[in-house]
């Protein structure tokens, strides 16, 4: 089935706070059945993380200074994978985060995170850390758009970004949106096989 079929109307300028859909037969591996959390869309680029995107690891089994953390890790996306980022919902507990919109924030005190996650103080449920990221030049996911990449949803919800078990964020997502969003939800990823 070609991409004619899923057309999106992506009209939206997508913004921080919105989630990416990757539509159904995206052929880059990076981000088949990916939802990207976007941090940032601007005149100069954007960037954002794969919320649904596990790297199989711990937090601990890659930096000795969290060896008590029992935080999951994710793929946040192609680009420069040997750097470490977080997204959370408690800003009082780590000082210098930056707020992205609706009670979720980017980054954060080094060392106060070390020391909360040492004493067990930020919940595992409460952040989420990633390696890499997902970025694009000046102009370049509005390109991606055009030619129906992703689906925009705006304003994501608190619960989504960190309540939401990431095997099932995809499809919840589209669900979601409801009409021909939830068809698509449930179009298998590999059409053969149907």
């Amino acid at each position: 089935m070609s991409n004619e079929y899923f057309k999106y109307n992506n009209n939206q300028k997508p913004e921080k706070g919105d989630l990416l859909i990757s539509e159904p037969l995206l052929p880059d591996n990076n981000f088949s059945r990916s939802v990207v959390y976007l941090c940032e869309h601007n005149e100069d680029g954007a960037f954002g993380f794969v919320l649904n995107r596990p790297a199989k690891l711990m937090l601990s089994q890659i930096m000795e200074d969290f060896e008590k953390s029992e935080n999951d890790l994710f793929i946040g996306g192609p680009v420069q994978q040997d750097t470490l980022h977080y997204i959370h919902r408690v800003p009082e507990l780590l000082m210098e985060s930056k707020e992205i919109k609706n009670g979720i924030f980017w980054g954060g005190n080094f060392e106060q995170l070390k020391f909360q996650l040492e004493n067990n103080i930020i919940r595992s449920q409460d952040i989420k850390f990633f390696v890499g990221y997902s970025g694009w030049a000046a102009g370049q996911l509005i390109d991606e758009l055009k030619i129906n990449s992703w689906i925009v949803f705006k304003n994501a919800d608190i619960t989504q970004i960190f309540d939401t078990e990431p095997d099932v964020l995809w499809k919840e997502t589209l669900t979601k949106m409801g009409g021909k969003y939830r068809m698509f939800s449930n179009y298998p990823e590999d059409p053969r096989l149907n």
